[in-house]
């Protein structure tokens, strides 16, 4: 059996969230003058509450499902790494294009705890890219090496991109969470120096000035918080030490009105968009329209 590709469906599914109806429903879920200045001094802001208990035990259970290779679904995901091992807690998991295959993974694209700060962030309607499933396994490596996610993105312009990084665990240091490089996302965008195995490999490319301010901080969250991050932000996070899973979903969005800026597919097994044509189509629906996003509700 061949799952039905979701990507068709623009709007919720299920019964993860209620969809707002009154200006003070919406209202609940912005950010505040703080977190937005925050997020323009440093780069980020952190310890958004995006999830509940519930909402995250779904994930977790179809994050689950996912991790095993013949799920119907399989052949809708852009991208699948996994190096499994008999043990499945021990599954080191990378995956782009969840939102394809099962309804709580769709359905979290249209959640306006996400969407709503995603607005206030970009200044403007939210389209989006593209999703990313992680799970470190416990007691091993799946470092992520420092990197800018702009970097594997230039074939889409302007720069108006915006990540949602969503713990499914509580991340720790122990077990190998997000870190960022406050201020980074004011440096240009460095050469491409790889994503696995040396973390220190960002080190050859950065100048004096840049390496005396390379000073981490861990983004530590309770499962169901996250973090939001500029495009030029370097981050990386390193292995997972303890006897725990660390699992995380990211949705990367950008503003309306980007385009593209290749003739090539920009996702495996998707259609080319011409270049300087606007992102948009099956694959990048509209998440929140200009209208509502400037809105005060």
């Amino acid at each position: 059996m061949i799952a039905a590709d979701l990507a068709e469906r623009h709007e919720p599914l299920g019964e993860l969230f209620s969809m707002p109806t009154r200006r003070d429903e919406w209202n609940r879920y912005r950010l505040t003058d703080e977190q937005i200045a925050s997020f323009h001094r440093d780069g980020y802001v952190a310890g958004v509450r995006l999830l509940d208990d519930r909402q995250v035990e779904r994930l977790r259970h179809e994050l689950s499902e996912l991790t095993d290779a013949s799920h119907p679904g399989h052949g809708l995901f852009y991208e699948y790494h996994s190096n499994e091992s008999p043990d499945t807690s021990r599954v080191l998991f990378h995956a782009l294009g969840a939102w394809r295959i099962t309804p709580g993974f769709h359905d979290v694209l249209w959640h306006p705890a996400f969407t709503v700060p995603a607005s206030q962030l970009l200044g403007g309607g939210v389209r989006f890219w593209h999703d990313q499933l992680f799970c470190k396994p416990a007691r091993d490596g799946g470092v992520v090496a420092w990197h800018q996610d702009y970097s594997y993105w230039t074939r889409t312009q302007p720069m108006a991109h915006l990540t949602c990084w969503i713990a499914l665990d509580d991340a720790t240091r122990d077990n190998g969470c997000l870190q960022y490089v406050p201020g980074s996302h004011r440096w240009p965008l460095l050469p491409v120096v790889g994503l696995a195995g040396d973390m220190d490999a960002i080190q050859t490319v950065l100048d004096d000035g840049q390496r005396a301010a390379f000073k981490p901080v861990a983004i530590e969250l309770k499962r169901g918080e996250c973090s939001f991050h500029h495009p030029l932000m370097v981050h990386g996070s390193y292995e997972n030490r303890t006897n725990g899973p660390r699992r995380a979903t990211v949705i990367n969005v950008f503003r309306d009105g980007v385009c593209s800026a290749s003739n090539e597919s920009l996702l495996a097994g998707v259609p080319p968009i011409s270049a300087g044509e606007p992102m948009a189509g099956k694959y990048f629906p509209l998440l929140l329209g200009q209208e509502t996003a400037l809105d005060d509700g």
